[in-house]
């Protein structure tokens, strides 16, 4: 009691509410301990509009302004059709008919172009209806019925090589070159030449063997009269090897054509022409030469 005594009154109210305080700390910090555990939620994040001393780590405003420059949330991609395949272009997306429709614009040399760009590009330029569209186009629409072994691309090729050997047998003869002639024809004693009456006074020659043939040539190239004519109706049949081409020829535009057909061999790798026959229309008389 003395010690109570000594202490003043305020003192022990200071005193006892201190204890108190002391108590309640401790009953609260006792019950957080046994409580569940609350979810935690991250603090919002406020836009400054101060200065940042950091210029990496802000960006400026159009307005002069800066702001903390935050993570970009990802952007979902666009979505892509099924059908369309990546890194196709439109004509690789056509539908077959109309694909080869579009390809039957193109010429030969474009077509032969387009298939050595790519993969897709090149199994469209092969088609076979392609090619045999483009065969209607610059040759004949007579075999349209028939399908060659090797198909249309390679049937093509090898009218083209026989049209141009054609046209080569018409160029010797516009030159009157023998030469060049006896090494055209093969050297058979098959081989058949007809020229035209017009060229031998109202006869049709008939020139059997391989040397008759260069003869009959011989007196063509000496007749003093020139050579200019035009050929018209070229249609070509082409086998494995043999081939045959069948044209008008006009040597002057006023008067009739003379129907020609030509007929080739290949041998060692080349064409040989094996019979020639030109002739007009009407009813002629023939004169048969043998070599």
């Amino acid at each position: 009691m003395e010690i109570f005594s000594v202490l003043s009154e305020p003192f022990l109210v200071a005193l006892a509410v201190t204890a108190l305080c002391f108590l309640f700390a401790l009953f609260s910090l006792l019950r957080s301990s046994f409580s569940l555990p609350r979810r935690f939620t991250p603090p919002r994040k406020h836009h400054c509009d101060c200065t940042s001393n950091s210029d990496a780590a802000a960006v400026p405003y159009l307005n002069g302004g800066r702001t903390e420059m935050l993570e970009p949330s990802p952007v979902p991609a666009p979505a892509v059709l099924t059908e369309r395949r990546m890194g196709s272009s439109m004509m690789e997306e056509l539908v077959p008919e109309i694909t080869t429709h579009a390809l039957s614009y193109l010429d030969y040399p474009s077509l032969c172009r387009l298939s050595m760009t790519n993969s897709l590009m090149r199994k469209a330029a092969n088609d076979d209806n392609a090619w045999k569209a483009l065969y209607h186009k610059d040759f004949t629409l007579e075999q349209d019925s028939i399908t060659p072994t090797n198909g249309w691309k390679a049937y093509y090729a090898a009218t083209r090589a026989i049209v141009n050997i054609n046209t080569e047998f018409f160029n010797i003869v516009r030159d009157k070159s023998l030469q060049a002639m006896s090494h055209f024809w093969l050297n058979a004693d098959y081989v058949k030449c007809i020229h035209a009456s017009g060229f031998f006074s109202g006869y049709d020659f008939l020139l059997l063997e391989y040397n008759a043939v260069m003869q009959g040539w011989q007196l063509v190239f000496n007749w003093e009269q020139g050579l200019n004519f035009q050929v018209r109706d070229v249609c070509a049949r082409v086998l494995t090897d043999m081939a045959w081409v069948t044209m008008k020829t006009y040597v002057d535009m006023d008067t009739g054509p003379f129907n020609v057909t030509n007929i080739y061999e290949f041998h060692n790798g080349r064409w040989y022409m094996v019979h020639h026959h030109s002739s007009v229309d009407g009813d002629v008389d023939h004169q048969i030469v043998h070599g």
